[in-house]
């Protein structure tokens, strides 16, 4: 059609898997824009991955919530009477309306406002207007509960999936998904700040996501930022020591790494004499972890200081100041939550600096998300093309030159230069993902972590 518009229409398998081909690093630009792909992967993405939910700070005490989303689906994370956390699908059982209007706060019971229906902390149908008159008795309030999602946490991450076939979700992170979030760990236990950046880009959230691996833009896309002096490129990127981590159900972490001889240095040092090296550095460059960061993330985790993505769309800043979750909103479209994070004992002047530069990098005043949000929108907007979407694109920056290596924890990795082994080990999980009809089927063919030549 003219306008890009494409009428939906069902895939198989073997058309989903041969939108991404690995050997040759070309994409098809439909799984950017089409819509039919789009319904599917709030189906077999969304609905069956673990979803991060909100951090243990956001609901430190019984009644406290906050409403969030797993995939299209509106859900609502609150700590019960007994301590427990549960998400519940924001939806009355009677007529559906929302229960919960609120993006955050603290309740006793969840009453909808349209017919008085009342749940309790842990969903349970607690009461509804004219049980004995109106139902004459006939309701059964134990079989209409709020739909609950089943719910793990690691280090205080909330996570959860709405399928009971889903592995736990700590075999679900696996070692680099386990990285990933203890990179927001490595120097002490943390706490959210009140208050999530909101802003829609209208992109794909897929765009979004693999712009997280992508080092190549960033001299050229964030030239401004450096010209404004608001940072030196040249002490962040590290264009010849990157390390891409790849791990199971496309968990990714890229970007810059301490080289192992450096790293050996670092190790022969106290806390102490880590803290004194981390003031002597650069601005802008990464602070040197504790010894405890090692016991977290491993010997080769602790070197990265890249970006990490938690399949299919948590983002973790290279600081671990920051995290941003990617919600669908329409296969060109993409709500961004930016949630900053600061140690629990900083002291108030600490913690007002790191949020003054988290609004200043990332989020929707941030200096580097407006120049990604420009390029991501321009290049959704031409998967939607008539013409434009048959060209496909192109991500094979160092294939065939890249070395798995294996780390004492299983962990694969790959050492070198700038490239796009992050963005193919998405695009293959995601047609994995979106080839398999259950979690049998996914187990069962999905790529574990590559080794040799990739």
């Amino acid at each position: 059609m003219a306008d890009g518009t494409q009428v939906p229409r069902a895939w198989d398998r073997h058309e989903i898997l041969s939108l991404f081909d690995p050997a040759s690093g070309v994409l098809d630009r439909r799984v950017h824009s089409d819509e039919a792909l789009y319904r599917l992967e709030l189906e077999r993405i969304f609905a069956r991955g673990w979803n991060f939910m909100c951090h243990g700070s956001q609901i430190r005490e019984p009644g406290d919530y906050f409403v969030t989303y797993i995939g299209e689906d509106q859900v609502i994370a609150v700590r019960d009477e007994e301590g427990a956390v549960n998400v519940l699908l924001n939806t009355c059982r009677h007529r559906g309306n929302a229960l919960c209007r609120a993006e955050q706060g603290r309740a006793k019971s969840f009453v909808c406002s349209y017919h008085g229906w009342n749940y309790g902390l842990d969903g349970r149908l607690i009461g509804a207007p004219g049980l004995s008159t109106y139902y004459h008795g006939d309701l059964d309030r134990s079989r209409l509960g709020l739909v609950k999602a089943r719910v793990e946490e690691y280090l205080g991450f909330y996570f959860a999936t709405l399928s009971p076939d889903a592995p736990s979700l700590h075999d679900y992170l696996g070692e680099v998904g386990r990285i990933g979030l203890g990179m927001m760990c490595a120097y002490g236990e943390v706490e959210c700040v009140d208050g999530v950046q909101k802003n829609i880009i209208d992109c794909n959230w897929k765009i979004a996501v693999d712009n997280l691996f992508d080092w190549y833009h960033v001299t050229y896309s964030h030239a401004s930022a450096d010209s404004a002096g608001f940072f030196d490129i040249s002490e962040i990127l590290h264009p010849k020591n990157q390390m891409v981590m790849l791990g199971e159900y496309g968990h990714a972490i890229g970007g810059p790494a301490t080289p192992q001889e450096i790293q050996d240095q670092i190790d022969a040092l106290s806390d102490e004499q880590r803290e004194a090296m981390s003031r002597a550095q650069p601005r802008n460059s990464p602070r040197v972890r504790p010894s405890s960061a090692t016991d977290l993330m491993g010997p080769v985790g602790v070197r990265s200081h890249g970006h990490p993505n938690i399949f299919p769309n948590l983002w973790i800043t290279m600081s671990g100041l920051q995290m941003c979750l990617r919600l669908p909103r329409g296969p060109s479209r993409t709500e961004l939550w930016w949630f900053t994070f600061v140690p629990k004992d900083a002291h108030a002047e600490l913690k007002r600096k790191m949020i003054w530069q988290a609004n200043h990098v990332f989020g929707p005043a941030g200096l580097l998300e407006q120049d990604d949000g420009e390029n991501w929108s321009q290049s959704t907007r031409a998967a939607g093309g008539l013409a434009s979407r048959g060209l496909g694109a192109r991500i094979g920056m160092g294939l065939g030159h890249g070395a798995v290596e294996e780390g004492p924890r299983g962990e694969r990795y790959v050492e070198g230069l700038v490239s796009e082994h992050g963005q193919r080990w998405l695009y293959r999980a995601w047609t994995e993902w979106m080839a398999a009809r259950d979690w049998a089927e996914l187990e069962a063919n999905h790529a574990p972590p590559p080794s040799g030549a990739v």
